[in-house]
């Protein structure tokens, strides 16, 4: 895992280098400065998994681009924030208040592509979470419980909560007894299943489509007996405003060359390499589009609206 300071702890996924032979003419200008690229997501799901889903698209980015392409799988956003600034982190798989934070403290970053859902949309939503068997109905029920968020740089899993709670008039630190950060949104859902909180807040894209949809397919959820969980053992209870997609960016700094290389091979990667591209999302997602730093200016004004609420909340 990436500690955000070091960085040294990364997994690989499968990532292999390039043949030594027949490597893309584009390659060879960059090549001797970036013999690796290193290529570093958060986990919603536990690091097996990550490597499952990514390691075939891992592989197709080092045949497209000569060179070997590294999966590391950072414990938070902050880390792969810190990743980029301190240069060691090529390319990095961002939630979008990930993003706009980055570039909030001076990350030197460019959004190239942004994920597109299997209906042609750009955006999914936050919800919350509670299992159905609880008396809870609304948010106002929940007064005085545990809430579960997932980390200080995820947008499904904290900014919008937050920023959704404040628009209903809810001090999310006063009005709950507890306010506990699983640090994943794979956790977020285990800590409601397991009873650790009463809600908790996730991504969701549509019914069947959603962080929670994705764990009950693998079997990771079970009741005390041992019994697989169903979608049916939950209930939403509120869901946000839409949330913009989120974005893959790469060092600002890199060759233009090698940066358009990347954009051009996440572009082409349903055509070039299917399987591996349907991997990543279970054939849920469309290709990816592309992007710019400018489509997240508006997320940004949320981290600033989040960071001036939790402010105020603490003096």
């Amino acid at each position: 895992m990436i500690n955000r300071r070091t960085m040294l702890a990364g997994l690989a996924a499968g990532a292999t280098a390039a043949p030594l032979f027949a490597q893309p003419a584009r390659a060879q200008a960059w090549k001797a400065k970036y013999p690796e690229l290193v290529f570093a997501v958060v986990p919603s799901e536990n690091a097996s998994g990550v490597t499952e889903r990514m390691g075939p698209f891992i592989n197709y980015l080092s045949r497209e681009l000569g060179t070997k392409v590294t999966l590391r799988i950072a414990n938070d956003y902050a880390a792969v924030i810190e990743g980029q600034r301190s240069g060691n982190i090529h390319i990095g798989g961002y939630g979008p208040a990930a993003f706009a934070r980055a570039r909030l403290i001076g990350v030197k970053a460019d959004a190239i592509v942004i994920d597109v859902n299997a209906d042609g949309t750009k955006g999914y939503y936050s919800v919350f979470y509670v299992k159905a068997n609880s008396p809870y109905k609304t948010i106002e029920d929940l007064k005085g419980k545990n809430l579960g968020v997932v980390d200080p740089n995820s947008t499904s899993g904290y900014s919008m909560p937050l920023f959704a709670l404040d628009k209903k008039g809810i001090d999310t630190p006063k009005f709950f007894g507890k306010v506990q950060t699983t640090g994943s949104h794979e956790n977020a859902v285990l800590a409601l299943a397991q009873g650790t909180v009463d809600v908790a807040c996730n991504w969701w894209n549509a019914e069947d489509d959603s962080n929670l949809t994705r764990m009950l397919s693998k079997g990771m959820l079970k009741n005390a007996d041992g019994s697989l969980m169903k979608k049916e053992d939950f209930r939403i209870i509120l869901k946000t405003d839409l949330i913009i997609n989120s974005p893959t960016a790469v060092l600002a700094d890199l060759p233009n060359d090698l940066k358009a290389a990347i954009k051009t091979a996440f572009l082409d990667a349903h055509k070039k390499d299917k399987a591996a591209f349907d991997k990543l999302s279970d054939g849920k997602n469309l290709p990816w589009q592309d992007t710019n730093n400018a489509a997240y200016d508006e997320t940004i004004k949320l981290i600033r609206f989040v960071d001036a609420l939790k402010k105020k909340s603490s003096s």
